[in-house]
Formats: structure tokens, sequence, C-alpha cells
């Protein structure tokens, strides 16, 4: 898919780089044809990083898509220049009278943080209200998804004990849902999180439908009925090396962290760690741009929703 976004952002440079198709504003004007709006709440300290490893999953589609990056406040980043913030971020209130046809919520290095203390929560809930009228399907990942079961079925944190870091096996759901549409039976998908998402509970305590879990992970893909929300617990859009940064990070930190699972070559930290999520990835974020987004979304997007 050729993606639309700012001549200058740095992820136009990256991705060209990988052979991606990236559409710069330039050309994209000279295409008459009417393209997804996507709009991107980045919540991650690195939202260079975060926005280029999401713009590349959103990558594998012959769809146009058109891709805006929001911010959550005002706040100075201490991984983010302000210049890249100012320039190519939006606030909420720039974009709450638009309607997108997709959404995308980004974790947010918030675990043990109370939702009472997260300084932008009424903000971020707002949002996520809006989106409901706003956007054809919003997708939720990692944090987002907790901060998402709290505002939609009132949930409140289930944390786990030990981080769960790590590659690991998922089932996949025997249930023609579009959303895995061309998944395996099991495929992998990286983790990283302390946060719990048992399948019993979040099938007792909400109305949604499990596409993907696992005994050791629990719930990984969970979808609401009328299909405008998806949830992601963990990272398909994680690069093959972003949970070695995170693992040595930490060490640096003096956190002691666990070496992430199923990850390096006999488990060795010292061996270079092998990408096996990638074609799974690119597959999810396909599908959900496909059927999810392009196939229920109304030409007219500032169309009344159902």
């Amino acid at each position: 898919m050729p993606i639309k976004i700012p001549d200058a952002l740095p992820a136009a440079s990256i991705l060209t780089a990988e052979n991606v198709f990236v559409m710069t504003e330039t050309r994209a004007v000279h295409q008459d044809i009417r393209p997804l709006h996507v709009l991107i709440l980045n919540l991650m300290p690195k939202k260079i990083e975060t926005e280029t490893q999401f713009m590349r999953k959103l990558s594998n589609s012959p769809l146009q898509v058109v891709v805006d990056l929001l911010r959550i406040d005002n706040h100075i980043s201490k991984n983010t220049p302000r210049a890249h913030l100012d320039t190519y971020y939006q606030n909420f209130d720039s974009v709450k009278d638009r309607y997108y046809d997709g959404m995308i919520v980004t974790g947010a290095p918030l675990e043990h943080v109370p939702f009472s203390e997260v300084s932008y929560w009424n903000t971020l809930t707002e949002i996520m209200e809006w989106s409901r009228e706003h956007v054809t399907c919003t997708s939720f990942h990692c944090w987002g998804v907790q901060a998402a079961l709290k505002v939609f079925y009132g949930l409140e944190p289930q944390l786990r004990k030990v981080k769960l870091s790590g590659v690991f096996r998922h089932s996949t759901a025997k249930i023609p849902d579009p959303l895995i549409r061309g998944f395996d039976d099991y495929f992998l998908a990286p983790h990283s999180r302390f946060m719990d998402f048992k399948t019993r509970f979040i099938e007792e305590n909400t109305d949604l439908e499990v596409l993907a879990d696992s005994d050791v992970t629990g719930v990984y893909l969970a979808v609401s009925p009328d299909r405008r929300q998806v949830y992601v617990t963990g990272h398909p859009e994680y690069d093959a090396n972003t949970l070695d940064n995170e693992y040595r990070r930490d060490i640096n930190a003096g956190l002691d962290p666990i070496i992430p699972e199923n990850y390096y070559p006999n488990n060795d930290p010292s061996a270079t760690p092998l990408c096996t999520w990638r074609s799974h990835g690119f597959l999810l974020f396909s599908n959900w741009l496909n059927y999810y987004v392009y196939q229920a979304t109304p030409f007219d997007i500032s169309a009344k929703r159902d």
C-alpha cells in the first residue's frame, strides 16, 4: 500500500530504504482516488520509532492510506525532539471535528500507574469515546487495550507478578472471521507487558470475541461484536531488535530483567535474535485495513455511523 505521509517525516526515508512503497504528499495529490484516513494516537515515549513501526505494518496493501499523527498532550518529551512533535503531530482539538476510517491507539509505559494518576486520562477517555462516532474501526494495542477495557467495560487492570516478555505461540480461533483470514492454526507474536489478560476473565467480563490466545499469554486478539474495536495485547509491530533493546535498557537501569522467552537462539542474549512474527504482523494489519476498515467504511466518512 502506498502510505501517504509528509515528505520530510523520518519514517519516509527509513521505509523508502526498505523498499516500502511510501507515497509523499507531492505524488498523492495526482491520484484521483479516495484514500483511507487513519489516525495514530501515539502514546509511546520514542514516538519516531513507534510511528515508523506501525507505518511499516500498514504498508502491505494496495490501498492508499493517509496517516495523521496525534499526540495526547503538550508534554515535553525526553525521547522525541520538540520540533518533530510540533511539525508532524496534531492535538485532539484540531481533529475532533473530523471523521476517520481507522485509528490505532498504541501502548504506553504506564502499567503500574493507576488510571487516576495518568496525567492525560481525561483526554484519553474523551478520545476513546469520540472514536465511537468518528472512527469506523479502532485498534487498541498493549496498554491501550487495558485503557480501553477500563473506558468501555469498567475493568480495572489485572497485573502479572513477573513481566511477560518474549515471543509466544498462539492458537487461532476456529471461526470464519476475516480479521484472522489466512492465519495458520498457530502463530508467533511478541509480548512485553505486566498486564494480564486471562481468556476466561475477558470472556466473563466483556462481550468481546476472542480470536487468538494462548495458555501463557492469555488473550492476544479480541474484537467487539460490531467489529468497530480490535484489541491486540501484544506487539506485532515490533522490529526484530525491539525486545533486545528493551532487555538491555532494563539491565542498564538495574532492573534485573528476565531474558525474553523464545527470542534469542539457544536463549543466549549475546546471539542475534530472529524475527519470527513478521509475516503474521503484516497479515494482521492488512486484514484489519481491508476487512474491518475499507470494506466497512462509507465512501463519505463524515456520514452518520450506524
